[in-house]
């Protein structure tokens, strides 16, 4: 009897343990995950709706914090200009340093000579309701909202010395994902894809909420896991002792 009431007992304290390291790690990888989001992300408000129909004015943004370098063509970025206004604002980068960006060839962008399919405009087939045309220096990105016929955006600073563009220095992050309403991943536009320099990898996002879910699943499952094997000890034991002496 004592022998199998040891086993009972060291089973209960073998679920407690169990669902004890569940928690713990459930705990770590839930809070790890939200302050590696916390360093690498920083939330926005979209003031305007000239990156309508990919974000509108309102939404609450995650922007990963990147330095100016790391910027490709195609990133929706966050910048703060002094020649643009005093507030952050976000628009897609569509030419970098030494690229002639000109529009319109069939309604299209150019970048390079090279016609740009655009499937994240608002007005499909349609980059500019204006002709112009623009070499950008080095160190500088040409911006565009995605909602061309309201965007204020680099076609507005063309007689600038720059000829519209920003420095590299003024971005301040990417936009990653659209936090409220829920709207899901920003995606990088396959359509720069083919240009030195490719796209910019995603971010850590993803990864980061996969470990914040993780943790919470660890965290309910060894929550219930304890009371549950703690239960299942205390029946075991308590069906070896109704059972008579003769019996055992």
């Amino acid at each position: 009897m004592s022998g199998t009431g040891r086993t009972d007992d060291g089973h209960g304290r073998l679920g407690s343990t169990l669902s004890g390291l569940a928690v713990a790690v459930g705990c770590v990888l839930f809070l790890g995950g939200f302050a590696w989001g916390a360093v690498v992300y920083k939330p926005y408000t979209v003031p305007t709706e000239s990156m309508t129909p990919t974000v509108h004015a309102g939404d609450r943004v995650l922007a990963q914090r990147i330095d100016g370098s790391e910027v490709h063509r195609g990133d929706v970025v966050v910048f703060t200009d002094p020649v643009w206004g005093d507030m952050p604002m976000v628009k897609r980068v569509v030419g970098i340093g030494g690229d002639k960006i000109a529009c319109c060839d069939k309604g299209r962008l150019t970048v390079n000579g090279k016609p740009i399919e655009e499937p994240y405009l608002r007005t499909k087939g349609l980059a500019s309701a204006n002709d112009f045309t623009a070499d950008v220096p080095k160190g500088q990105l040409f911006l565009l909202g995605d909602e061309r016929s309201a965007s204020l955006d680099s076609r507005v600073h063309l007689d600038d010395p720059g000829q519209g563009s920003v420095p590299r220095s003024a971005v301040q992050a990417r936009v990653d994902a659209i936090a409220w309403p829920l709207g899901g991943m920003v995606g990088r536009p396959q359509t720069f894809a083919s240009f030195p320099g490719g796209v910019s990898s995603p971010g850590p996002l993803r990864l980061q909420l996969g470990a914040m879910v993780a943790g919470v699943v660890l965290i309910l499952v060894g929550a219930a896991f304890g009371p549950i094997a703690a239960r299942s000890a205390r029946s075991a034991r308590n069906r070896r002792e109704r059972v008579p002496a003769g019996a055992r």
